[in-house]
């Protein structure tokens, strides 16, 4: 199993298999709440250890779609944990095991700010990658 939690601790799960993919969204919005770094994970795959009531959801306007996550608590990003799709995005930095995977695409690249230097060989992509 990978575990998974916040910072405080209020919040653990588990992951039953490794996540499809890494990525790095470089859009304002994961990178103001701390959720740039991003692993896919199936529903099937996610195992609520404790805290799924300490999780608090963040519902955007319009034309915003995704929704995040974050602990009541500590505050710590968790992306779309609590996300009804069959697959969905979680944040990396909330993974306490260690991951065989490597960065495997970056999204958004044209909101990168400029202080930000990708220095990586992954796919770069304007939007969602299809």
């Amino acid at each position: 199993m990978i575990k998974g939690s916040c910072c405080c601790g209020a919040v653990k799960f588990e992951l039953k298999n490794k996540p499809s993919m890494l990525g790095t969204c470089h859009c304002s919005r994961c990178r103001k709440v701390g959720a740039s770094a991003i692993i896919f994970v199936k529903k099937a795959d996610l195992v609520w250890v404790q805290g799924k009531d300490h999780v608090a959801v963040y519902k955007p306007e319009a034309p915003y779609k995704y929704e995040r996550t974050f602990c009541k608590n500590c505050g710590t990003s968790l992306g779309e944990i609590l996300s009804d799709d069959d697959s969905f995005p979680i944040a990396a930095n909330a993974i306490d095991s260690e991951l065989d995977l490597k960065n495997q695409m970056h999204e958004f690249i044209a909101d990168k700010p400029s202080w930000y230097e990708i220095c990586d060989e992954a796919a770069q992509n304007l939007e969602h990658p299809a």
